[in-house]
């Protein structure tokens, strides 16, 4: 079920916006040249929230353990191998609506890679 999150007017591009779903954490993020994308708003690697962390435009750093995402697709650059979970997202009547039922299927997330465990 859609439920609306934020303004659709919070949204620019090279930009994330935190949001809340629920209790559920979500994550706008509007990469360089994409389109806005609704991510899980926690690490899959852990619980750390990756609103805190560091976006450039084109990736999203966590804070906790320097793991590194694609923003266009939530894909691990450092290390490989998982993913954040994608929500469906939609705009209308000015307001940004995600589906956090239909997760999309993330890669489990181990230990090791570039950051601390």
């Amino acid at each position: 079920m859609f439920v609306p999150v934020c303004k659709q007017s919070y949204l620019y591009e090279g930009e994330m916006v935190p949001c809340m779903a629920g209790t559920k954490e979500i994550l706008i993020v509007w990469a360089d040249g994409g389109q806005p994308r609704a991510f899980d708003g926690i690490c899959p690697h852990g619980t750390f929230p990756l609103s805190k962390g560091m976006f450039n435009g084109r990736t999203l750093v966590c804070p906790s353990h320097n793991w590194v995402f694609d923003a266009r697709n939530g894909r691990g650059l450092s290390p490989t191998g998982c993913q954040i979970p994608e929500y469906a997202m939609k705009v209308e009547d000015g307001m940004v609506w995600v589906d956090t039922d239909a997760s999309a299927v993330s890669a489990p997330c181990g230990t090791g890679g570039s950051g601390t465990d």
